[in-house]
């Protein structure tokens, strides 16, 4: 069972370890990385003890997409050429 349920937006981004982080109550970090939210791995692990924690977060904000700038291809229209 989890030890808690957080949100990423508790979380903080740990640029050295490449990380997501939360206090462990051992001490050490609770860490996830952008990787492992994109596809679709919702539990972060302290490295230093056996508890780990479930990430509430939006997948849609970690996975990747197709630029948001391209276009449809159901959307173009024909263009005459004169």
């Amino acid at each position: 069972m989890s030890y808690d349920d957080v949100e990423i937006e508790d979380m903080e981004w740990n640029e050295e370890l490449k990380a997501f982080t939360y206090p462990c109550p051992c001490g050490d970090l609770f860490q996830i990385t952008k990787e492992d939210l994109k596809i679709g791995e919702e539990i972060a692990r302290c490295p230093s003890c056996s508890l780990y924690i479930t990430v509430i977060y939006n997948m849609e904000d970690f996975t990747d997409q197709k630029s948001k700038s391209s276009i449809d291809q159901s959307k173009q229209q024909p263009v005459a050429v004169a």
